[in-house]
């Protein structure tokens, strides 16, 4: 529980801002920078799966090819890959509060310009534009909560910012039931679901923008230490103070980043690992009404929804929870295998056991299942691993390009999801699932466990340490 807040009495001063921020108690700050980062991911979660169930009544209202539903829910997800790239990259060049905010900005414009498509091509042109202000919050967020975390906590606290996305898989779902359920035509119902979006992205606008800049940031990039430690004695009401601070600057370039071999391999890591898990993910999630259709085929629209909430809700959210509770105490590392593992193992079940997709019961068991744990398990740690792996000048850089390349894999498995279950059937595409869980398993081996370690400790930036550069600052 946090043990600070406005009415604390100042903490006594601390050497070091660095070693400050690793040691501080969870404290009210801490709270509010989870807040502050969380709200864009459950507008991510809810713009990204809504459209599965706008999806089938889209269909009901232009009948789109099957190849055109596949792009109508994927367009974003490769939009993404581009946000994530470049937001990530401007945010370590001109700093995380220079484009902190403009991302949930675009997602707010383009969420209401979707519930106002003339027609399904528009619809593709704003869901790609909402797919850009979604892949730029994933480096920035992650990265901005990491950099305020502790040392100890830093896991749970990532995990934090990324469990909102669970509200949003919940809250898409109930309010596609309540729309639904009250007889609204199905092209106003559609709108209504995907414009709902831009209130939670705006919501968050202003406490983004009047966000410090990261502490560890300002320090180690920018060189003004007794900056950040003003700042960080501000934001958090007083609590934390930094007696003294001599933070050397780290500078990386993107070519001496891209170009070492340490990098890289730690790039194969995240980006791989998070690249075959979207790609699972993203294409059952989005899919699931249309494999629900396939268990169920006389089930409603209706009870279609309510079957995908209760999988969320049930299943999903417990994952979660769990996650952030235990990830620092079972490893990073450890808890994405493990998730992998038993992720694929549910997926494998579903392809091999004969007709456990014809019967609803154990099929939502088994499901709920690969929900569970790819929850407590690969969704939070790549995220998290993306987050912590890099040094300060190109942390938003290496997540970024990790988050980008797993939209890739999101959009690939999104659009190819209906295009293979009509070729393979719905076991024959939960199998080849299976298949990409193991390759996680074996990516993920090349990762070290980054658990109780400091970020600076796991980055290894002492290499890339301006000399001289250190600055004093009295308290």
């Amino acid at each position: 529980m946090p043990r600070d807040s406005a009415a604390a009495p100042p903490s006594a001063p601390v050497a070091g801002l660095t070693a400050a921020l690793n040691e501080a108690p969870l404290g009210m700050f801490h709270l509010r920078t989870v807040l502050t980062a969380g709200m864009g991911f459950f507008t991510d979660a809810y713009d990204l799966f809504i459209i599965g169930a706008a999806m089938t009544l889209i269909s009901k209202v232009w009948h789109p090819s099957s190849a055109t539903i596949g792009l109508v829910g994927s367009t974003s997800l490769i939009a993404a890959f581009v946000g994530a790239f470049i937001f990530g990259r401007l945010a370590d060049v001109y700093g995380r509060k220079a484009v902190y905010g403009i991302e949930a900005g675009i997602m707010a414009l383009a969420a209401l310009a979707s519930a106002f498509s003339p027609n399904i091509v528009w619809l593709i042109v704003f869901r790609f534009i909402l797919g850009i202000g979604i892949g730029g919050d994933y480096p920035v967020s992650a990265v901005i909560m990491s950099e305020y975390a502790n040392r100890q906590d830093r896991g749970k606290l990532v995990t934090l910012v990324f469990s909102m996305q669970a509200l949003g898989l919940v809250i898409g779902p109930v309010v596609a039931l309540a729309l639904l359920a009250s007889g609204i035509q199905a092209d106003l119902a559609w709108r209504l679901m995907l414009g709902l979006g831009a209130l939670p992205a705006a919501a968050v606008i202003y406490f983004r923008r009047t966000m410090p800049e990261s502490p560890r940031y300002l320090a180690r990039v920018r060189g003004d230490t007794r900056g950040a430690a003003r700042s960080m004695e501000r934001y958090t009401s007083g609590t934390l103070r930094v007696a003294e601070a001599r933070e050397p600057m780290v500078k990386l370039s993107f070519r001496q980043f891209i170009g070492n071999p340490r990098y890289l391999l730690m790039l194969l890591g995240t980006a791989g690992t998070w690249f075959v898990f979207d790609y699972a993910y993203y294409g059952n999630s989005i899919s699931t009404p249309l494999i629900l259709k396939d268990v169920a085929p006389g089930a409603s629209p209706i009870t279609s929804v309510a079957w995908t909430l209760i999988i969320f809700a049930v299943a999903a959210v417990p994952g979660y929870v769990l996650s952030f509770l235990k990830m620092d105490k079972i490893g990073h590392r450890r808890l994405q295998i493990i998730g992998f593992i038993i992720m694929g193992l549910a997926f494998l079940a579903i392809g091999v056991v004969p007709g456990l997709t014809h019967v609803v019961v154990p099929f939502l068991l088994v499901y709920g299942l690969s929900y569970f744990f790819a929850e407590f398990g690969p969704n939070c740690t790549t995220f998290v691993l993306s987050a912590e792996l890099y040094p300060v000048s190109a942390r938003t850089t290496g997540h970024g390009m990790s988050a980008g390349i797993a939209k890739f894999g999101a959009f690939i498995g999104v659009f190819l999801f209906p295009i293979l279950n009509k070729a393979l059937g719905l076991s024959g595409t939960l199998t080849l699932t299976c298949a990409l869980s193991l390759v996680g398993v074996l990516l993920t081996l090349v990762l070290p466990e980054p658990a109780g370690k400091s970020l600076e400790e796991l980055s290894e930036e002492v290499r890339y340490e301006v000399p001289g550069s250190g600055v004093g600052l009295a308290g």
